[in-house]
């Protein structure tokens, strides 16, 4: 225990199910809500809840096979199936995994021991990767607000009948069902890295770098008249800041303006 203490979005095929046509979903800028939970069915689980998609998948989790059972890290790099919880329970510091975001539609999984975890050739998941490569990725899966976990193989996550953790079936059936609970929850804001000059449309954007470094002589903006479909193509290739300042240079209103 002392070593913890240191410590796509896709289609499910289920067996005898027919794919669906896929439908495409189109991105939003806003900044994503905090996820939904069941109220309910978190505090049954220690107030850890259950993530529906791949974007809620962060930091600390836990996989539960079942209800109230965890996978568990062994010192030895397998892992395996823990004990049963008590309703109110949450996981045990050995069934705590970190979770790393690492594309829209996978992820990586470390154990408290600081290993990534990966299927072996012969269907075995073990946690011995001190990086990420492409055996360390994996791709969540849901529908009809069910789950399975596809590994580098291109099997899905189970419990066989040793209660060893194993990725063998290239189908999700009842026994590739699993959930991933996790206790990271704040809303995720999408332009917080995005200098407060550059939030808000292109005009908004040339005002606001106006403002940043015009000489306020007779204390009225000057913004260029020329078309604004300039700032789009310059942002798209890279060079909004270059273009930006062309055009207050144009106007003889930029300290930094010769």
């Amino acid at each position: 225990m002392s070593e913890y203490d240191s410590v796509r979005k896709g289609k499910l095929v289920l067996k005898g199910e027919k794919p669906k046509s896929k439908k495409r979903k189109h991105k939003s800028n806003k900044a994503e809500e905090a996820p939904k939970v069941d109220t309910k069915d978190t505090l049954e689980h220690g107030n850890w809840w259950k993530v529906l998609c791949v974007d809620e998948i962060k930091g600390a989790v836990a996989i539960e096979f079942g209800r109230h059972t965890y996978i568990k890290a062994l010192d030895n790099g397998l892992f395996t199936l823990g004990a049963p919880h008590n309703e109110g329970e949450g996981p045990a510091p050995e069934e705590i995994l970190t979770a790393i975001q690492i594309s829209e539609r996978a992820i990586a999984l470390k154990s408290g021991y600081g290993k990534y975890i990966k299927v072996e050739k012969n269907g075995v998941v073990t946690g011995r990767s001190d990086a990420i490569g492409s055996n360390e990725q994996w791709e969540p899966v849901f529908q009809d607000r069910k789950m399975a976990l596809q590994a580098s193989n291109e099997c899905f996550m189970s419990i066989d009948e040793e209660d060893t953790v194993v990725a063998k079936s290239k189908t999700a059936d009842k026994d590739q069902m699993l959930q991933i609970r996790s206790q990271t929850v704040q809303a995720v804001n999408l332009t917080k890295d995005v200098p407060e000059e550059e939030q808000g449309n292109m005009k908004q954007i040339e005002i606001n770098y106006v403002k940043k470094f015009q000489k306020f002589q007779d204390k009225r903006l000057r913004i260029s008249k020329e078309d604004g479909k300039q700032l789009e193509k310059a942002k798209a290739s890279g060079t909004l800041h270059e273009t930006l300042l062309d055009r207050r240079s144009k106007m003889k209103a930029d300290r930094y303006c010769k």
